[in-house]
């Protein structure tokens, strides 16, 4: 079951299976749709064709998961967790934070003391290992909420964060994080990363970084292998080199351990050309 806020992935102690891994992944399996036999009805329509019906949670579709009665899941609990969309404004009267679903009404909460209790029920701060990739933060309510979260990650080691737009992540701090993996995302600087003191491993592939300088920021943590393929930054003349005279620390860059070419010295520390593929 889906619902607004976080995606529900975990198969509760009612025996009520909510993974999403229970559809179907491929275009294919869409294509046989009709002809399989599958407890969902279906229905046609002139303009897309087949269209299946909604289920019986789409009620639930504004409500954050914690706002639910009657389920046992706590926040770290959670399998690959997403932000979804909110109503549009002209469907509530009043803020989304200011409301919650209870038997299916909406009722305006009574204390304001309790949104701090129903954020303790979201329970980010426990976990240890969490995906939060493939988000598409296309509203400003999901990107909100998406930092939100990051910043009560105060316990997490391995955090993936794959291929979300991420622009800036400079207010987020995470300061047991191990392993970090923002791929595919718009980073721009080393100082839009997050505060990482404990960082191991750094993923940031498929980035938009062009300089190696910043790269001193992460001098000071036990960083042993990083990755900065398919940046501007890779094309630089005596990449290697620089990226290790820059942290000495490094073990492995780009998936290949340190060269002993990789300790020379570079041609020209301040110079930032690009070097020429023929």
């Amino acid at each position: 079951m889906f619902v607004n806020g976080f995606g529900l992935s975990h198969s509760s102690s009612s025996g009520v299976n909510t993974s999403s891994e229970s559809f179907p992944k491929s275009h294919s399996h869409y294509s046989e749709l009709s002809d399989a036999h599958t407890p969902f009805s279906v229905e046609l329509t002139p303009d897309s064709g087949i269209v299946a019906t909604p289920l019986p949670s789409s009620r639930f579709r504004f409500a954050s998961w914690h706002w639910l009665e009657e389920h046992d899941v706590c926040g770290d609990q959670l399998a690959c967790p997403r932000v979804r969309e909110g109503p549009a404004e002209d469907e509530l009267s009043v803020n989304s934070e200011d409301i919650f679903l209870r038997g299916g009404r909406r009722k305006r909460k009574e204390d304001e003391g309790q949104k701090w209790e129903e954020r303790l029920q979201e329970n980010w701060e426990n976990c240890v290992v969490l995906n939060l990739s493939y988000q598409d933060l296309g509203d400003p309510y999901q990107l909100e909420n998406f930092i939100r979260i990051l910043r009560r990650l105060i316990r997490v080691e391995r955090l993936q964060l794959v291929d979300n737009a991420l622009r800036d992540l400079s207010s987020v701090r995470l300061p047991r994080c191990k392993i970090l993996n923002l791929h595919r995302n718009n980073l721009t600087s080393i100082r839009q990363l997050p505060k990482v003191p404990e960082i191991q491993h750094l993923c940031l592939s498929e980035n938009s970084i062009s300089s190696l300088g910043e790269l001193s920021l992460l001098r000071s943590t036990p960083l042993r292998s990083l990755t900065l393929k398919r940046n501007p930054c890779q094309f630089l003349e005596d990449y290697r080199s620089r990226v290790f005279s820059c942290l000495p620390k490094l073990q492995v860059l780009d998936g290949i351990p340190k060269l002993p070419e990789d300790s020379v010295p570079p041609s020209s520390p301040a110079a930032s050309r690009f070097c020429i593929i023929l």
